[in-house]
């Protein structure tokens, strides 16, 4: 039955519908649903030059903050170009970011990815130089530098030019240097929070007994949708690394409400399992409507004033899809019924969208449809 509905579910141009059935095993880890309090990335950002670049940087005159940065470095480096024009295409601006991991370490090193600010071609072949990184507090947290990958190129000529990839945006693995580690001490907690990716109480709740069950003891508690409160026992004060890591591998059965998400731009569909709808009627036609315009020529005769003129031809065909089908889905119908419903009528994933918004406004989908 599956292959026979994936079959009717073609991938084409017009979209892509997906749906997840009941009878797969839906457990997980408490690990992959769940973040620990505290146990969190941050954000870097700063701003730096790229040097090096073979005529494929910043225009100066286009871009002064490029000169003014340029002129400032070169400054520093006691080198004095105040007043002077400056004419060079090997420096471009750029945007340095990275992700500092939880519990990064004085001199642990971070991947960098870094953007072209101004009017730059391409970044192949720069070197990224000394670049603080701030975080959200204004302090800085790594220094960044080093020789730019470039995952894409361009080249250009007279008469043609291509372009493949992002030339602009490169990436230095282990490009930059931990200098402020972020405070937090993990162990010296007296209760942890666990927040859900998906708020769900029902979830909240299974979590809570996953654990209580594991530890035989009543120690976490489901505050809400989105937290759990997991009690540290005194047998693990100063020990949560080792607690923690027995609570991430239990498995646990997360819920999901009924939902419908579409993509109109794409026409793709994504239905939960637990979608069901009322008896209702549905029948699905097509109009199709071709206008064609084939102007003609007419030449005006031999030895006259007349003139060559384009005299418009219109044709205009209307086709109504005549073997329209009325299909009738009974009340309480599991998801795989009901896409093989709708599969009998014959419709695309892009007339399915207006199906089910229409089912949903007659009141018969309890379901919730989420536009993306």
């Amino acid at each position: 039955m599956i292959q026979h509905i994936l079959r009717a579910l073609s991938i084409s141009t017009l979209g892509l519908v997906l749906f997840v059935s009941a009878e797969s095993d839906a457990r997980s880890r408490i690990k992959d649903i769940t973040e620990f309090e505290g146990v969190r990335d941050n954000m870097l950002v700063g701003y730096g030059l790229v040097v090096g670049l073979n005529g494929t940087g910043d225009s100066l005159r286009n871009s002064t903050f490029t000169a003014q940065s340029l002129e400032s470095m070169l400054e520093r480096l006691g080198v004095s170009t105040r007043g002077q024009n400056i004419n060079t295409k090997n420096v471009a601006a750029v945007m340095v970011t990275a992700t500092l991991p939880p519990f990064a370490r004085h001199g642990s090193r971070v991947d960098i990815s870094v953007s072209a600010l101004g009017d730059a071609k391409s970044l192949l072949g720069g070197t990224l130089l000394v670049t603080p990184l701030h975080g959200a507090d204004g302090e800085v947290y790594a220094v960044a530098q080093g020789a730019l990958t470039v995952g894409g190129f361009a080249a250009e000529g007279e008469a043609e030019s291509i372009v493949k990839g992002v030339p602009t945006s490169a990436r230095i693995a282990s490009g930059a240097i931990v200098e402020r580690e972020i405070g937090f001490e993990l162990d010296r907690l007296d209760s942890v929070k666990i927040a859900l990716h998906n708020p769900d109480f029902t979830t909240a709740s299974r979590i809570a007994a996953a654990i209580n069950g594991h530890m035989k003891a009543r120690l976490a508690t489901a505050r809400d949708s989105a937290t759990v409160e997991l009690a540290v026992p005194a047998t693990y004060q100063r020990k949560i690394s080792a607690l923690l890591t027995q609570i991430e591998q239990l498995p646990v059965e997360p819920d999901q409400p009924a939902k419908v998400l579409i993509d109109e731009g794409s026409g793709i569909i994504v239905m939960g399992s637990d979608v069901r709808i009322d008896e209702v009627a549905v029948a699905q036609g097509n109009l199709t409507v071709r206008v064609t315009e084939t102007p003609e020529v007419v030449q005006p005769e031999p030895f006259s004033d007349g003139e060559t003129v384009a005299v418009p031809r219109t044709e205009i065909e209307v086709n109504e899809a005549t073997d329209a089908k009325l299909a009738v889905l009974p009340a309480g119908v599991s998801l795989q019924d009901l896409v093989t419903g709708l599969n009998a009528l014959g419709v695309s994933p892009r007339d399915l969208i207006g199906i089910l918004q229409a089912i949903k406004a007659a009141g018969a989908l309890q379901a919730e449809i989420e536009v993306m």
